[in-house]
């Protein structure tokens, strides 16, 4: 009888698996490494590769390993588990706490668990915890001087908003999907009498579209696709754009952060950016874009991250047939005339012309909020910062 093909994925996982019995992480790193090159697509290679990797103490390898798994099976539960205990063992406690957040999402709906599984649940659970008790002790420690020479109003919205950042409180909020600040108006357009600087903005549309049209006719626009989600990521409703070109951008400034590669590209419109009083937290905001939907493309409804923040889009170049939802309010796209919402109210857009649109859209603050607030808000997010060193915290 013929000795098995050595080089067939199952049979280097084989021997990989005989390594791993007989305590040679070295040697099961070689099979499970030539195995998985044979056959990519197998999760239960990679994960194989991964635990020998954490049997050699080679982190970085074994992380690359876990996040090939994912990329194929994104809810792959025992790669975010181990994703999750990864992070925590180095103390990268963000990413620890959004691993073990995904893994015990997963793990709670899963009937009749095992003891095996139900000591993993009890351990996301009091990881969690911990990490939000920390946040909490340091924001209390942190605001107190703060929040005492605030206002009333402002220290009860501001401490509310602390509360339901921490898990110590529930409300009935816009949909945010990150930090929500209690007791805002729901404005789903804002009133632009807020904005005086609109008009500046809206008189300056001939040359930001000028700029953006010679960027796009270059031989290199830059764009990249607006949503880009993750491995490990589940399928949600941004899956169908997940990294289409379909909805891009191309970025001035990103989490705060001016990309002056770009802004060279843009002089004017970063010139005018620049003088603007847009909302400003470090690692956070502003973000600055051009947006482009292709034609006949839509995005779909959804909400935003944070209602601390205003979004404005000025079009510049739009077609026929361009529209916008708001909550229960849509406004067709008039290129020119700039307009301010609230996104955390549902909101889609479509482009059911046969062009492409094009709009700048940026944030400011929520005009609801005080100049103390503001700092408040600030302070928050610097502090929630220091509390996750190994990565930034978006809103």
């Amino acid at each position: 009888m013929p000795s098995p093909d050595p080089s067939l994925p199952h049979v280097r996982n084989a021997l990989g698996l005989a390594a791993l019995d007989a305590g040679d992480a070295d040697g099961a790193i070689g099979y499970f490494t030539a195995a998985s090159e044979a056959d990519p697509t197998a999760p239960a290679l990679w994960m194989n590769l991964a635990k020998a990797q954490r049997l050699a103490r080679n982190d970085a390898a074994e992380r690359t390993a876990l996040e090939a798994a994912l990329a194929i099976d994104q809810i792959h539960l025992m790669a975010l588990i181990r994703l999750a205990e990864l992070h925590e063992r180095r103390g990268e406690l963000g990413s620890a706490t959004d691993r073990w957040n995904v893994a015990l999402s997963l793990l709670v709906q899963i009937p009749d668990p095992t003891p095996q599984l139900r000591q993993l649940i009890d351990h996301a659970s009091a990881f969690i915890a911990r990490r939000r008790q920390a946040l909490a002790d340091a924001l209390d420690a942190g605001l107190a001087k703060a929040l005492s020479a605030a206002s009333e109003r402002d220290r009860n919205r501001a401490t509310a908003a602390c509360d339901m950042m921490t898990g110590r409180r529930d409300m009935l909020p816009h949909r945010c999907h990150g930090f929500y600040y209690p007791f805002l108006p729901a404005d789903e357009f804002f009133d632009p009498r807020h904005f005086p600087w609109l008009e500046r903005l809206e008189a300056a549309t001939p040359v930001i579209r000028a700029e953006l049209q010679a960027i796009m006719a270059s031989a290199d626009p830059g764009l990249a696709p607006y949503i880009g989600m993750p491995p490990g990521t589940p399928r949600n409703l941004w899956s169908k754009l997940d990294r289409s070109p379909d909805w891009s951008a191309l970025h001035l400034w990103r989490d705060g952060a001016r990309i002056d590669a770009v802004c060279e590209r843009a002089p004017r419109t970063a010139a005018l950016v620049e003088s603007l009083p847009l909302a400003r937290i470090e690692g956070r905001a502003p973000a600055v874009f051009f947006s482009i939907l292709k034609a006949g493309k839509t995005i779909p409804p959804h909400t935003g991250v944070t209602n601390i923040r205003s979004i404005v889009h000025l079009p510049l170049i739009v077609p026929g047939d361009c529209g916008f939802r708001v909550g229960g309010e849509t406004r067709e796209w008039r290129e020119g005339e700039a307009f301010v919402f609230d996104d955390t109210i549902e909101h889609e857009a479509w482009n059911r012309s046969s062009e492409d649109r094009a709009l700048l859209i940026l944030d400011c603050w929520n005009p609801h909020l005080s100049g103390d607030e503001q700092d408040i808000i600030r302070q928050i997010f610097a502090i929630s910062a220091a509390q996750r060193p190994d990565r930034p915290v978006r809103g």
